[in-house]
């Protein structure tokens, strides 16, 4: 035989050239699997309700999905309670962390946090210190405070204080806060009505809990008998608030309401004149005339004041003259401004 063809190894057949077009195979992707069926008309679908017999590995699938079912109802208990719908604990997507129930306690962490709250007298449940933790002078005056005030002082590993944060940097300590005792709002209407001139602050919308302790503060060093805010999209009182506030949220009521506008209605049916603070407003806060009645100041938020439905239920628009067209206030501010003319007009009254 010529050439190299009886080599070990040789090609037997000849090299295969290119394939012209695809068989049809491209047209047949491009027409389409026709409409999709409804899940009761799939017989691998757990909601098929034909009579015709599963898939081996579907029913299979189904019944193994069933008795897991069955299994957490069990370990759940008669009242679902217990560890939740799943028999087990809450599954959070990686990345974040799980949310804290709404009256759950407040820990409150860092050396300088944890010290100004005890110095203003924030109601505390427990002092944590982390094993092993650096002591210094804020650390022993938290110490000391603690053991003063009848708080627990805890000592606890510092991985278990970092569960107990959710990874927020704590500097070895943290101070358990209760959830603040609201006082329910007819209960705040009914006790301001019976004062000689009642005077409550609404905060329509503020967020920030800094901005809500100094309002609070700024209620009880002008006479105000109470706060209301919304239980949605604003700040509560936090143990943040509750130290800006300087303990004036132990001796000033405040209340939660579900819908703010509505509350404000209330207050009118109970014989408040409802002003909302507003750049713009109408009247000036120094020609106030109601002021010497029963007053509700609604204070906007930080930054784009009062709301639309609260700004048009007020009776009456009040702006702060100021030098300045262009300054704005902040709402805390703005709020300690009006209740400080306030109070002056009602004592010359």
């Amino acid at each position: 035989m010529a050439g190299n063809s009886s080599r070990r190894g040789r090609r037997g057949t000849p090299k295969k050239g290119p394939t012209v077009g695809s068989g049809g195979n491209r047209r047949a992707g491009l027409a389409g699997r026709g409409r999709t069926l409804p899940a009761q008309d799939r017989p691998w679908h757990k909601a098929y309700s034909g009579d015709e017999p599963l898939p081996r590995r579907t029913a299979w699938k189904q019944e193994k999905e069933r008795r897991a079912a069955a299994e957490r109802a069990e370990k759940a208990g008669p009242s679902g309670g217990g560890k939740g719908a799943g028999g087990g604990k809450p599954r959070v997507a990686p990345g974040r962390r799980a949310a804290v129930a709404k009256e759950a306690p407040e820990l409150l962490v860092g050396r300088n946090p944890v010290v100004e709250a005890l110095r203003a007298v924030v109601p505390a449940t427990a002092l944590y210190l982390a094993q092993g933790i650096e002591p210094d002078d804020r650390v022993t005056e938290a110490v000391r405070t603690a053991g003063d005030r009848g708080i627990a002082v805890i000592e606890t590993s510092r991985s278990e204080l970092d569960r107990m944060t959710g990874g927020v940097l704590h500097q070895g300590i943290g101070l358990q806060v209760p959830p603040f005792a609201y006082e329910p709002f007819e209960d705040l209407v009914a006790a301001a009505v019976e004062q000689v001139a009642p005077l409550l602050v609404a905060l329509d919308g503020v967020t920030d809990p800094r901005n809500l302790g100094a309002v609070v503060r700024s209620v009880a060093a002008f006479g105000g008998h109470g706060v209301f805010l919304a239980q949605r999209r604003a700040a509560g009182m936090t143990a943040t608030a509750w130290r800006t506030s300087a303990g004036a949220a132990a001796r000033v009521p405040v209340a939660q309401v579900v819908n703010l506008t509505r509350a404000l209605k209330r207050s009118q049916e109970a014989g408040f004149t409802v002003v909302g603070l507003d750049a713009d407003g109408a009247t000036s806060l120094y020609d106030l005339e109601a002021a010497v009645g029963p007053l509700v100041v609604v204070v906007g938020s930080e930054g784009r004041g009062l709301s639309r439905l609260v700004g048009a239920t007020c009776d009456l628009r009040v702006g702060i003259p100021m030098a300045s067209r262009v300054e704005s206030l902040n709402a805390s501010v703005a709020a300690a401004v009006a209740l400080a003319e306030i109070a002056r007009r009602r004592s010359r009254s």
